[in-house]
């Protein structure tokens, strides 16, 4: 009798092991953060929509379905780029001398249906957050050369860009084994995107403009915005938007959330009152159009420092942007190249602003675990070279891999459109349709 207690004992004792064994090499889905990351995933993918919006309303009507395809087109074909191969060049495993990585288990992502990070959520919600990511950043880049390129070469370039710029920027940064994100005690600080969406993105789009040339007319031909009332509605859905964007990559439902969220609300309000105040005092008017163009200023600006900084930081990323951004706006048409849309004067300099500046605003929290990692002493001033470097390689690395990527298109399939279609309108040459049902838009 009491060798069989013994035994039952013994059984339960075992089966109680197995289970914490279990527990311990499968995590728990933790539904908290989930809910979170499910949101934030969503909302990052409202900001597409939004930014066409955006775009599409600063764009002569003739031209507005055109632009507006540029973002919505970015969704279909970055997502299934980025199932297929995106996601695995991304945060796979170190290849070719760590240029990309790849894992052959997120090829299709075949390999991460049961899968649970060490963050409590599926691999899957991971996976598609990251994505989202990868369909806005080429988006982005089509407000600095709208109105002048042909829809078939903007596919292809796009397609070509995410594989060749975007996912390897992607891994150097936030790849576990990314060499960015080993460099110094911290690695390069990027929060949410300020080298691999803003940087990469802004100088993307001055590349390409400086080749392909101005707007046929531009500036002799007025180019006034067809709907400003759109454009503030897209202003806004992308700063709703950007708490997603933010906050959702703490990848946590904490502490660090509500810090990138609290940075990114201030940021993007200081950003705006700024500019507003910038423009009042230059021009004598405060416009809508420039309200609009600080809330976004402020808000790549803080993307990189947005889990970084204090509220007082955001404030200073906030004012500095506008200032910055205001003045490379200016400072475009003394230059002479044709930035539509100032997708460099606004996400280029704001991330590199933002980038660059946060090293002045970290919180001490953040400064004494990079001391303990470096064996007891890490300074700002080091940190500011790591950024210096990051910024610096992300700018060269998007610059010299753009150009390339432009006369390939350009040469072997057209990016540039031609005369006759520039004239006719994005719209009606390349879709059959017109985006106000207008006979005759201009």
């Amino acid at each position: 009798m009491k060798k069989n207690k013994f035994l039952c004992l013994l059984f339960l004792l075992l089966l109680g092991a197995g289970s914490i064994y279990g527990q311990e090499s499968t995590p728990a889905v933790d539904t908290g953060i989930t809910s979170w990351m499910l949101t934030s995933t969503a909302l990052v993918l409202l900001m597409v929509p939004g930014l066409a919006m955006f775009y599409g309303g600063l764009v002569r009507s003739k031209n507005v379905l055109g632009t507006m395809m540029h973002s919505f087109v970015a969704m279909g074909i970055m997502s299934v780029l980025w199932v297929i191969l995106g996601y695995s060049m991304s945060f796979g495993k170190n290849v070719l001398g760590g240029w990309f990585g790849w894992n052959w288990d997120y090829f299709f992502l075949k390999g991460i249906d049961e899968n649970i990070t060490s963050s409590g959520i599926p691999e899957y919600v991971f996976s598609m957050f990251q994505g989202k990511f990868a369909i806005i950043t080429p988006a982005l880049i089509a407000g600095a050369f709208a109105e002048r390129v042909s829809f078939k070469g903007y596919v292809v370039f796009i397609a070509l860009w995410g594989i060749l710029v975007y996912n390897p920027l992607c891994h150097w940064v936030w790849a576990p084994d990314g060499f960015l994100f080993n460099m110094g005690a911290m690695g390069a600080i990027d929060f949410a995107g300020g080298t691999v969406v803003h940087i990469a993105s802004g100088v993307s789009g001055l590349i390409a403009v400086i080749y392909l040339g101005a707007r046929r007319g531009h500036p002799v031909l007025q180019s006034a915005p067809s709907n400003l009332t759109m454009t503030m509605i897209g202003a806004g859905l992308l700063w709703v938007g950007w708490f997603g964007f933010n906050a959702g990559s703490s990848i946590n439902s904490g502490l660090l959330t509500a810090q990138a969220l609290t940075a990114t609300q201030v940021a993007a309000a200081t950003g705006a009152v700024s500019w507003m105040i910038i423009e009042a005092l230059h021009q004598g008017k405060a416009t809508a159009l420039g309200f609009a163009s600080g809330i976004l200023a402020g808000l790549v600006a803080i993307t990189p420092a947005a889990g970084v900084v204090q509220p007082t930081g955001a404030i200073a990323l906030g004012i500095a942007a506008s200032f910055v951004c205001y003045f490379a706006i200016t400072l475009k048409n003394k230059l002479g190249y044709d930035d539509s849309l100032d997708a460099f004067g606004i996400h280029g300099v704001g991330g590199i602003v933002g980038s660059i500046i946060l090293v002045f605003f970290i919180r001490k929290s953040w400064m004494a675990s990079a001391a303990a990692a470096a064996g007891g002493t890490w300074t700002i001033i080091q940190q500011l070279g790591v950024q210096l470097a990051a910024v610096g390689i992300a700018i060269a690395y998007a610059a010299i891999m753009t150009f390339i990527l432009v006369w390939i298109v350009n040469k072997f399939v057209g990016l540039r459109a031609s005369p006759e279609a520039e004239m006719q309108g994005l719209d009606h040459t390349y879709h059959g349709e017109q985006g106000y049902g207008m006979l005759n838009p201009r």
